[in-house]
């Protein structure tokens, strides 16, 4: 496999745990992955940072910015770094028509690609179900009812 092609299959894994993520009841692990993997590729120079954008819907009305990441033809916002603020454009509100492309692939396989990429074992553990175990009545006879006692 190329090193274009490894770098668009990230760029999909990251797209597919950001997607998930925005609809998760438990997103922490989530983002934290989109976030290591993200970091990671602009360390290796696959990805560059482009601009600010201010949020779109801002947590308590305050308003703040996020930057813009590209990887090949992907876009993505991640916190802003510190020094972001200072070397980066503010490019304003985000632009609506600019989408990324539609692509598909199963989280546990998007998971298991960025998981490999920034070298770390999954955060969270696949819960295995308990096995419920039951008691025996002693002295049952069949179904009896309160009601029908009284």
């Amino acid at each position: 496999m190329n090193r274009h092609t490894k770098v668009r299959q990230l760029a999909i894994a990251v797209y597919t745990v950001n997607r998930h993520a925005k609809t998760a009841p438990n997103n922490k692990e989530l983002y934290d992955l989109k976030k290591m993997a993200l970091e990671k590729l602009l360390r290796t120079g696959d990805a560059k940072k482009l601009g600010l954008h201010f949020v779109e819907n801002p947590k308590f009305s305050k308003q703040h910015s996020t930057t813009l990441v590209q990887c090949l033809d992907f876009l993505f916002h991640m916190v802003p770094d510190k020094e972001d603020f200072k070397i980066l454009p503010h490019l304003g509100h985000q632009n609506h028509s600019s989408r990324n492309p539609q692509e598909r692939m199963s989280l546990r396989v998007a998971k298991e690609l960025l998981y490999n990429f920034i070298d770390m074992k999954p955060i969270s553990k696949q819960r295995t179900p308990k096995q419920r175990t039951y008691k025996k009545i002693a002295n049952s006879k069949g179904f009896r009812s309160s009601y029908l006692d009284g």
